[in-house]
């Protein structure tokens, strides 16, 4: 099965890069020999940020392992930002541009297995956001008593719209430095731990140190009149100390030391399930932001306005700050365990946002959980698979990497008919690649691997296709006996999902429909009149035609 998908995702990457995508969509989303032959280890990225300007001027040194030997490498900075000049030591190296990458010229080979350093000088004006977090750019604002504000976001489009860098999800710095020059009244925050502070009456100078790989749209840069406030969490599991930094506007200070003590209870649920939270020796932080919010590693963006639910909405009734819960769940599912390709978003955002319903389901009960996740099932959309085209940056993915995914993991676990053995398998695939990248193949693997199932026909359907299976039965009587009939329809040939219904007592008939094939079987006088479909446990539409 692993060489069938493996062409699947070739005929569809191939089927979209000649239909919708660019030379510049391969450049950016793409691992040419350009990019694969070196391994990113470090960037030391220095700013100074000019506000009456709207600009920024500074520096990224990129330390580098050599994996193939080279002459020439591709980075990536938006074409509307200028390079000043690169250096390697004292060497200035040519280099040339096309669209949003750039080509830097070694003039000689660099061999393999050794470990070197290039800086890039840069300048310019990044792009602005319009509508952030779902378009990328700086965020230049006034807060409420018109001090400079100042944040950014930038997933999907690339980090490299204000920083020059290898801009692809498979190539994380094994660690990073942020060193930001700011106005001295203003405080910057980064990710990762507060090195230093040095200040004089001309600028503030802000030291920030990530000790964990990162994606580089978590890299992330907020600047403002910020006051600070410390706690801290104790894991249960070894009852070590977690430290947690709250950067909040002072005007909110009193809301934030309210609102924010949601985090502990959020941690503590996906401590249980998965395990401490992954960037423990840097910190947890929400960092007040004038944009909804982002999972940025170590530093959650956040702007839910201290209200419970999404900017007050609630949810099914959720009391709790969706932005804590949703960003806070990313902190394992995307930035601890990352894709490595756009295409494959899904990956973060199904499991965070099934996440958001295993946190309903400990607090609540599971008729909480399944009432949230009914709610969503409203906004799935159908429009394309949750699995888009590779190599090509895909930037269409809708809510459905959000609902639809949330949907078919809880499926998947009905499938399993065994709650302990989904429990085990979720935490297991986190613990396997914590810390790590993946792609949809990992997980269709060790799902396998772990339950001893083929659930290739599950994954087909669900990722590949945009469908809902229709379940379709009927209830019927045969002399004085009672039989029900049942197939699957509007799916692909192989689907054999296992299914049940329920009566009013909440017994359960199992099913094991086949496609377009019907089957029977005989069912009780009770089960007859009362037999419904569980909506909420399974991905699938009903067509019943019940004749008690």
């Amino acid at each position: 099965m692993k060489n069938v998908l493996s062409i699947l995702f070739l005929f569809v990457t191939i089927f979209f890069a000649k239909g919708q995508f660019s030379a510049a969509d391969s450049l950016r989303g793409g691992l040419s020999p350009l990019r694969s032959c070196y391994d990113v280890e470090f960037y030391d990225l220095y700013l100074q940020i000019d506000f009456n300007q709207k600009s920024i001027r500074g520096l990224n040194s990129i330390r580098y392992k050599v994996l193939q030997g080279f002459n020439m490498i591709q980075l990536d900075l938006f074409e509307n930002m200028k390079i000043d000049s690169i250096l390697h030591g004292s060497q200035k190296l040519d280099f040339h541009r096309k669209g949003n990458a750039f080509f830097v010229d070694f003039g000689s080979m660099q061999p393999a297995g050794i470990t070197d350093v290039i800086t890039v000088y840069y300048h310019g004006h990044p792009i602005e956001a319009q509508n952030p977090p779902w378009d990328g750019g700086f965020i230049w604002r006034k807060d409420e008593t018109g001090n400079p504000w100042l944040a950014v976001s930038c997933e999907g489009i690339g980090a490299s719209l204000w920083w020059p860098n290898k801009d692809h999800l498979s190539d994380e710095p094994d660690s990073m430095r942020i060193r930001t020059i700011v106005p001295p009244n203003l405080m910057s925050v980064s990710n990762g731990q507060l090195r230093s502070v040095f200040k004089n009456q001309y600028v503030a100078n802000y030291t920030w140190v990530v000790t964990y790989p990162i994606n580089n749209y978590n890299v992330t840069l907020n600047v403002g009149n910020y006051t600070h406030f410390e706690d801290r969490y104790t894991s249960p599991t070894d009852s070590s100390q977690l430290a947690m930094d709250y950067y909040v506007l002072p005007e909110h200070l009193e809301q934030a030391k309210t609102q924010f003590k949601q985090a502990h209870e959020v941690l503590t649920t996906f401590e249980k399930y998965l395990g401490k939270y992954p960037f423990w020796n840097d910190g947890y932080a929400l960092v007040e932001t004038p944009y909804l919010g982002m999972e940025h590693q170590s530093a959650i963006a956040y702007g839910n306005q201290f209200k419970a639910g999404y900017l007050g909405r609630h949810p099914e009734g959720m009391p709790e700050d969706f932005i804590i819960l949703h960003e806070t769940g990313h902190e394992w599912w995307g930035n601890s365990v990352s894709c490595r390709d756009h295409g494959e978003m899904w990956l973060h955002e199904s499991f965070c946002t099934y996440m958001e319903a295993v946190f309903m389901e400990e607090k609540y009960g599971p008729q909480a959980a399944e009432r949230y996740l009914k709610f969503q099932y409203n906004y799935i959309e159908n429009k394309q698979p949750l699995l888009g085209p590779l190599n090509v940056n895909f930037l269409g993915n809708d809510s459905d990497i959000y609902y639809k995914g949330a949907q078919m993991l809880h499926s998947l676990r009905q499938c399993f008919q065994n709650d302990s053995l989904w429990w085990a398998s979720l935490k297991g695939f986190y613990q396997k690649y914590k810390i790590n990248s993946v792609n949809t193949q990992d997980y269709i693997q060790f799902v396998q691997e772990f339950t001893g199932q083929d659930y290739g026909y599950f994954f087909k359907q669900y990722l590949e296709e945009t469908q809902i299976p229709q379940l379709e039965y009927e209830v019927y009587k045969k002399g004085r006996k009672r039989f029900i009939r049942y197939r699957w329809t509007n799916c692909r040939p192989d689907f054999k999902m296992p299914v049940f219904l329920i009566d009013q007592q909440k017994e359960r008939l199992a099913l094991y429909p086949k496609t377009e094939e019907w089957q029977s079987q005989a069912i009780s006088k009770k089960m007859a009149k009362n037999i419904q479909f569980v909506y909420a446990l399974f991905l699938v539409q009903e067509l019943s035609d019940q004749d008690n």
